[in-house]
């Protein structure tokens, strides 16, 4: 069997413009290739009203137990202005060691190691007692409704069963090895509108200025100490995100204030119980102005914890071998699609350095892509030993 070279694959898929949630073909590629090293594949496209259909992709080789999975995207974040880049940001080059292009560090690269990775694995391990799956996703970067997490709805009504999920996310702040992500905060976002009373400026006793009353409700907002963080997370913290008063007269009180916020909270607080506690604040500080108000609830997720097993450790081990670091196990950053994935089977994350994503120039070390693949192999072999 031919192996795949990771840099090469890389740079095949960076080629693709699949800015999200755009997939100009880059899913059709990806099968081919798997299908070449014998890998079962599926497309799954879903759509729903309001959002644009996103293609995805599962893959599996082998039929037996345990299922080893590899997760990640393929679309990237636009470009943003061509000019600044020094190479087209869809014609991949290499400069100074490093690999240059859109979706280079944010994740083209990760698959491409995986997949070159897996391609070595299988030249030299015709039978193994197991199977390797790809689950990849089209709608990572944008709203993220028609992608993992309908894939995992799929995967739950077929019952296919995955013992194991590694998400190729970029997780070390500096260098290859130094963190692993077992777990990842849960981001509630809320959109407040406080109704007031318009009227003259002049006249404020005719009016009820609900500007003045949604000022209130964020700076008790921004006071509450939610928690001191825990062993594994760190603090809750709320951050107002953007205060609007669509007013175009300067002698008149509005009528209506909004603003939204965005909380990223550890595993002592869930969705409901953080609504609970913020509707609470709103009754109080509005029925106190008598005002009413609306507010409109977004969750992205949850907050979850892998608690580390054998398998964590095994990875942990491998990654400290290759790089001659102790990684990390960490649960900060943003969120990632392994919140979705976490409900049918345990997982974490590794992937490269993020200093370069969503960047102009977004890059990737040409040493890393090469030990990246040399980990991703060697988990597997040591997984299925």
């Amino acid at each position: 069997m031919k192996t795949l070279n990771q840099l090469q694959l890389a740079k095949e898929l960076i080629r693709f413009p699949s800015v999200t949630p755009v997939d100009a073909g880059i899913m059709k590629f990806l099968e081919k290739k798997l299908k070449r090293l014998g890998f079962k594949t599926k497309t799954l496209e879903f759509k729903e009203r309001g959002f644009k259909p996103v293609k995805n992709l599962y893959a599996r080789f082998g039929n037996k137990s345990p299922n080893f999975c590899y997760a990640g995207h393929l679309d990237v974040v636009p470009p943003g202005n061509i000019k600044d880049w020094t190479t087209n940001p869809f014609k991949p080059s290499v400069k100074k060691g490093h690999l240059i292009g859109r979706g280079a560090n944010d994740m083209k690269s990760s698959i491409a190691a995986f997949v070159s990775a897996v391609s070595k694995f299988l030249s030299e391990n015709k039978k193994f007692n197991g199977s390797i799956s790809l689950l990849i996703t089209g709608d990572e970067e944008g709203d993220a409704v028609n992608g993992t997490k309908k894939v995992v709805d799929f995967l739950r009504k077929k019952r296919e069963k995955i013992n194991f999920c590694l998400v190729g996310e970029p997780t070390n702040p500096n260098v290859l090895g130094e963190m692993i992500k077992i777990g990842r905060r849960g981001s509630l976002t809320g959109k407040l509108i406080v109704f007031g009373l318009q009227g003259h400026v002049a006249y404020p006793f005719r009016a009820n200025n609900p500007s003045t009353i949604i000022v209130n409700i964020l700076k008790e907002l921004k006071e509450i100490q939610f928690d001191k963080g825990t062993k594994d997370f760190q603090p809750t913290n709320l951050e107002i995100t953007r205060i609007n008063i669509n007013n175009t007269a300067d002698n008149v009180i509005p009528a209506t204030a909004e603003a939204t916020f965005n909380i990223r909270f550890n595993n002592k607080h869930s969705s409901n119980s953080l609504k609970k506690k913020l509707n609470k604040i709103f009754r109080k500080m509005t029925k106190k102005h008598k005002s009413k108000f609306k507010i409109e609830y977004r969750v992205s997720g949850e907050a979850f914890l892998t608690k580390p097993n054998k398998t964590t450790f095994m990875i942990q081990n491998i990654i400290r071998k290759i790089t001659k670091l102790k990684p990390k196990l960490s649960t900060t950053g943003g969120t990632s699609d392994l919140r979705f994935i976490r409900t049918i089977c345990p997982g974490l994350e590794f992937g490269l350095v993020g200093k370069t994503m969503h960047k102009v120039d977004e890059a990737v070390s040409l040493k890393d892509l090469k030990n990246l693949t040399k980990i991703y192999e060697n988990i597997l072999k040591n997984y299925f030993k």
